[in-house]
């Protein structure tokens, strides 16, 4: 994936950070089959950061969205899509791409953020954990929403352009503008993996 977000929102993303790896993790949102055709364009540009984070010893955090009973646990999302990912179902599972180690964390959730109801918080916590780079699918729902909640939970936040993925661009840029504005640093992938291919971290 080649396009330039940051030049299209250069005018909200304005301040400027670089992670540090010692406390920081790689949050790779719902990078499952359901949503293989958003998520496609930007697997490269994810295994990219999963790789340079695995360098730097970058703790990396995969999330899986599913109902097992959606009666129980849909509430309004099954209200507003009227369909869901079952539990256990192939649609469910992690592109087989991603080649997860059993050194990850993987978090299955039934809302937007990866906060609500899950005890992230305080698996982050536990960990010294208090930076986020934010990778994955919807920009606009799952990746956004989970942004914004960690923000107010004072974790600094980097949200990489060409790593997140919704339906369209015409969606896609007004997150990035929105999360520039009020929540998140907005970086891209081959600045950020060049960052940490330098860092100096031990």
């Amino acid at each position: 994936m080649t396009t330039d977000y940051l030049t299209q929102i250069d005018q909200y993303n304005i301040r400027h950070a670089c992670p540090e790896p010692g406390k920081c993790a790689l949050l790779v949102i719902d990078m499952q089959r359901y949503f293989f055709s958003v998520a496609t364009p930007i697997l490269g540009n994810v295994l990219s950061i999963i790789e340079a984070c695995r360098s730097k010893g970058v703790r990396i955090i995969f999330t899986r969205h599913g109902h097992r009973d959606v009666s129980e646990d849909g509430g309004m999302l099954a209200e507003w899509w009227g369909d869901q990912i079952d539990h256990g179902s192939k649609d469910w599972e992690l592109i087989e791409a991603l080649k997860t180690s059993h050194d990850d964390i993987i978090i299955d959730k039934n809302r937007y953020s990866v906060f609500h109801g899950t005890g992230f918080h305080d698996i982050l916590k536990s960990q010294k954990i208090d930076e986020l780079i934010i990778t994955g699918v919807m920009t606009n729902c799952c990746c956004e929403t989970t942004a914004r909640d960690a923000f107010v939970r004072d974790y600094r936040v980097f949200f990489v352009s060409d790593a997140t993925a919704t339906v369209n661009d015409e969606l896609h840029i007004p997150s990035l503008k929105n999360l520039a504005f009020g929540f998140a640093y907005i970086v891209s992938t081959k600045p950020l993996c060049g960052y940490l291919s330098k860092v100096d971290y031990s």
